[in-house]
């Protein structure tokens, strides 16, 4: 657990280095699909499943820079 690892103290989570707080927005022309479009993509079953178990909501499309996704 986290406080397993942060010898008992609370809040005192790092971000791995790397992990920038606030993400670059690459400027490319592509423009990006609407949500409703991308959300029909996902099985209903699997829709269902994550409101059920995270209450997820799909709020925006954002494109992510590469940077973000390296390991």
């Amino acid at each position: 657990m986290l406080a397993d690892r942060n010898n008992g103290a609370a809040g005192t989570d790092t971000i791995p280095a790397g992990v920038g707080l606030v993400a670059e927005v690459e400027d490319t022309p592509a423009k990006l699909p609407p949500l409703d479009d991308l959300v029909q993509r996902i099985p209903p079953e699997v829709r269902e499943l994550m409101d059920e178990l995270f209450r997820a909501k799909f709020v925006r499309v954002q494109r992510v820079p590469k940077k973000a996704l390296q390991g």
